[in-house]
């Protein structure tokens, strides 16, 4: 545990070296520091009712609850867990914009276009698809069955593909905005694209972070 200032500091660097070592949602990630914290100064506290000096009652704590080292393993596999359910349903929620861009694509192209559509809804189905069992193995079916170790890594790399399509279309439809007569359509499909790829890009990227990390 990192020294601090004063006594009373103690359990707020238990918080903080906890929170540096500590990656995941910003939400379950403060939530769950939070109950370590609160965790940690009930039992200090419970000790210094005893007559243990502060200091003391706070060491007794941690020999209890375990450093921020020893915490730090199970906690990132919660938080991976967390950040893989995340982008899971980033993958879910944008999907039909892949679909509605295929769906134009393939409305308003030839040839290369409507090649490209086609493989924007494949990536989309498979991408849909692969991240709906996800939430539903990290779910309901985690209450019985142990979630996969690698499956936060697969989640990973499924929305990192499902955002690179995003990007590819909608590079190709404002391309596609451009020489089409029904532009305004086209480039509606690009907007949502665009915003697509800005949902699920960064959680794709946090969770393939998330992933690497010891759990």
């Amino acid at each position: 545990m990192s020294a601090a200032g004063r006594p009373g500091d103690l359990v707020e660097a238990y918080a903080a070296d906890l929170a540096v070592a500590l990656h995941g949602p910003a939400r379950a990630k403060a939530r769950l520091i939070e109950e370590l914290r609160d965790g940690l100064a009930d039992t200090a506290e419970a000790y210094t009712r005893e007559g243990t000096p502060y200091e003391e009652a706070v060491r007794r704590a941690v020999r209890e609850f375990g450093t921020p080292d020893e915490l730090a393993p199970g906690c990132q596999r919660e938080l991976t867990i967390a950040q893989a359910r995340h982008t899971a349903r980033s993958v879910v929620l944008t999907a039909p914009f892949l679909l509605a861009c295929w769906y134009t694509l393939f409305s308003s192209g030839t040839g290369a276009g409507q090649l490209l559509a086609v493989s924007l809804a494949g990536v989309a189905g498979v991408a849909a698809l692969l991240a709906a069992a996800m939430l539903a193995a990290s779910g309901t079916l985690a209450r019985r069955l142990p979630t996969p170790h690698r499956l936060p890594l697969v989640v990973a790399w499924t929305g990192t593909t499902a955002s690179i399509a995003m990007a590819l279309a909608t590079l190709t439809l404002a391309v596609a905005a451009i020489l089409a007569a029904n532009w305004p359509l086209i480039a509606l499909a690009c907007a949502l694209a665009a915003a697509s790829h800005a949902l699920t890009a960064p959680s794709a990227r946090q969770c393939r972070r998330c992933a690497r990390l010891p759990a």
